[in-house]
């Protein structure tokens, strides 16, 4: 946003009204002076270069009529310059000794560049203090999401390793899926964190993914099928596509196990279209629903839309942001909607690659 009145405009407007002034005071309180003191007293005026007692009186007047609007301009310009500048600075050092909270009060009389300074300071530190909160929130949930399945793993090999447990098949299964689950969790902390850092590499080749999602349905189609879901794909076979398979791969795994968890047994529909220029991969499944509030932070990492149901369910909270992740990285988009009973959940991004502009 462009100041409405800039420093440099107020220093011009402000000195040129000051040096008309003192123009003014000094040539035309001349005439006027002069006047008055030829009509009524004449003999006050000098006939030499030396100013008379009264020419000296009036030169002093003028003077400090001068100084006195020079330091009122002073003053005036100072207040709308050094005052903010002053407020930003302390509330600097506030921040610079860990109070975030700080921030600095936009002074009536700041304008132009000293106002907007105090606006982006302000802005600034509300963005650190939210990042602050971010990483916190980020490193207690990252922590809670690896205290069980390491919790899990030290128990059953402490009673492997003291005799408490009998080695057998089911067992060590128990303790693969542990190790796979924090090896998800930990790929999709990378992909996010590569997300962040703008270093989420995107190999796009032209393919047929039909025939890619075809492999990731049937992978799912027994688990699906054990918890009561009836999985139906429309998939667009002839649909070729500028796009990193394996990553869109991931996303539809990410949305298939988010179904498997949080969704209830009934039908759940894939489909893969082409909508205008743009390629559309969706999940749809008939409930319970997302509240409508919450659609527009389901994306985000660890943001669950119901905690409870979670918590039941398993899941880190972090698969429906890789799949953000992935269509921001190919330049689209991932929504959620309300679907009927259910929910909508719609990764849509060119079908060709974009052409950079030069």
């Amino acid at each position: 946003m462009k100041p409405a009145t800039g420093l440099r405009r107020q220093f011009i407007q402000s000195l040129a009204v000051m040096a008309l002034s003192i123009i003014f005071i000094a040539v035309f309180g001349s005439y006027v002076f002069y006047a008055i003191a030829t009509a009524y007293m004449p003999g006050s005026i000098s006939d030499t270069w030396v100013p008379s007692r009264v020419e000296m009186i009036w030169i002093g007047c003028t003077i400090a009529a001068a100084l006195g609007m020079a330091v009122f301009v002073a003053i005036r310009l100072s207040r709308r310059l050094i005052t903010p500048l002053n407020s930003v600075a302390h509330s600097l050092r506030e921040v610079a000794q860990g109070n975030l909270t700080a921030r600095a009060p936009l002074d009536e009389q700041a304008t132009g560049e000293t106002a907007q300074l105090v606006r982006d300071f302000n802005l600034m530190a509300e963005r650190l203090q939210c990042m602050t909160r971010e990483r916190e929130f980020w490193n207690a949930a990252i922590a809670h999401e690896l205290r069980t399945p390491v919790t899990i793993l030290r128990g059953r090999l402490q009673g492997l390793a003291e005799g408490v447990f009998d080695p057998s098949n089911e067992l060590f299964e128990g303790l693969l899926r542990q190790v796979e689950g924090l090896n998800r969790l930990i790929e999709d902390l990378r992909v996010l964190s590569l997300r962040d850092s703008g270093h989420l590499d995107i190999q796009r080749t032209s393919v047929r993914l039909a025939d890619e999602l075809g492999t990731v349905l049937r992978a799912f189609a027994e688990p699906m099928a054990a918890k009561g879901f009836h999985l139906h794909d429309e998939l667009d076979a002839n649909l070729l596509v500028e796009c990193d398979g394996l990553r869109i791969r991931q996303a539809l795994m990410a949305l298939l196990e988010n179904a498997l968890r949080h969704a209830d047994p009934g039908n759940l529909r894939v489909r893969l279209q082409k909508v205008g220029d743009d390629c559309q991969l969706s999940v749809e499944d008939d409930g319970p629903g997302i509240d409508s509030e919450l659609t527009r932070e389901i994306f985000e990492a660890f943001r669950r839309g119901d905690p409870s149901r979670s918590r039941k369910s398993g899941g880190s909270g972090l698969g429906l942001a890789v799949v953000k992740a992935i269509a921001e990285a190919h330049g689209g988009q991932a929504i959620c909607q309300a679907s009927g009973m259910g929910s909508l959940f719609i990764v849509s991004w060119p079908v060709s690659k974009p052409v950079a502009q030069t």
